[in-house]
């Protein structure tokens, strides 16, 4: 599912020293110093997300728009159709419910080019509670026609992102942790857009996870591997478009799957692996993430237990997708 020449995955998972939002802050400033159309647009989170540097160095081509968030989608829109190349901020859950309609107008149906940057995603907004974590984003981009939308595991994936997002015509929504992500690859990996990572190979049942997720799927790997059970553990990392074939060729080989995300289960990776095997391959699968629910104030390991989002969890998952498996 992937050139290994290309993507080199690291050894055992460690937390990374630097946090994503200062990889993404640097990367654009990288990008910005090779292309003279790369812009960048905030709803006055540029604090949050780190981009004063940026700001500071390219004062003409840096825009706070307030909270706007809408209107700051409409004018990334009109800069787009002016030729440049517009990179927006905001939490993920104002980059997605409060703006769908001009992501929708402004960006997809006038097929223009405007990279959108939602952070915080999912349980990750952790104590600015259940207004703010974007649970649902996925899904309101999922139903626009067109949009790519990415979530990086970690630094060296979300630099390879960007880059490769700045010379790729078309409309992205990327999901951005903006803290200190777990090490999962290698600094100089490419990764390619609708092609998932196969992490580790495995016979009995396919684990397919993103984001926040990635490490404790791994996790739950090894405790599934003292049990006698080979789990694969793929990172489709472009939830739109899903990688079809390689869902299909994993699940083909295992039988069953489980697939864990930081999002409702409605809407997401959960929905878009499910589409896939019920057109390619049907067999059982255990859907991992919020069900169905608002998210609420706490930190991160609160909140995983809170909504069984834990290798513990992703194992039991396991053995109830084998077990059906075996009983049809």
């Amino acid at each position: 599912m992937f050139e290994q020449d290309k993507i080199r995955i690291a050894g055992k998972p460690v937390t990374e020293t630097k946090a994503m939002r200062d990889v993404y802050a640097d990367t654009l400033m990288e990008l910005a110093g090779q292309d003279g159309r790369i812009v960048i647009l905030d709803a006055d989170l540029m604090n949050s997300i780190g981009t004063v540097p940026f700001a500071r160095a390219y004062p003409e081509r840096s825009f706070n728009c307030g909270i706007q968030e809408a209107n700051m989608i409409g004018t990334a829109a009109g800069m787009s159709a002016v030729g440049l190349i517009p990179f927006t901020h905001t939490f993920g859950c104002f980059a997605s419910r409060r703006v769908a309609d001009q992501v929708f107008m402004s960006c997809a149906y006038a097929e223009l080019n405007v990279k959108m940057i939602g952070s915080d995603p999912g349980i990750t907004a952790a104590y600015n509670g259940g207004t703010h974590m974007a649970l649902e984003d996925c899904a309101i981009m999922r139903s626009i026609p067109g949009i790519t939308i990415v979530e990086p595991v970690d630094n060296a994936m979300l630099a390879d992102v960007l880059r490769q997002a700045a010379n790729t015509p078309g409309n992205f929504y990327i999901r951005l942790l903006r803290k200190q992500a777990v090490k999962i690859y290698e600094e100089g990996s490419v990764f390619s857009f609708g092609k998932a990572v196969t992490l580790r190979e495995g016979s009995d049942v396919s684990i397919f996870a993103g984001g926040i997720c990635v490490a404790d799927a791994l996790t739950a790997a090894d405790m599934l591997a003292s049990q006698g059970i080979r789990a694969e553990v793929v990172n489709p990392f472009t939830i739109k478009p899903m990688d079809t074939e390689g869902v299909t060729a994993s699940v083909k080989k295992t039988g069953a799957a489980v697939t864990v995300e930081n999002h409702n289960i409605i809407g997401g990776l959960g929905s878009a692996v499910s589409e896939v095997l019920t057109e390619h391959c049907p067999a059982p699968l255990e859907r991992l993430g919020v069900h169905d629910t608002f998210g609420e104030v706490g930190p991160v390991d609160y909140l995983k237990k809170r909504f069984q989002m834990m290798p513990e969890d992703i194992v039991k998952a396991a053995l109830r997708a084998i077990n059906r498996r075996q009983n049809v």
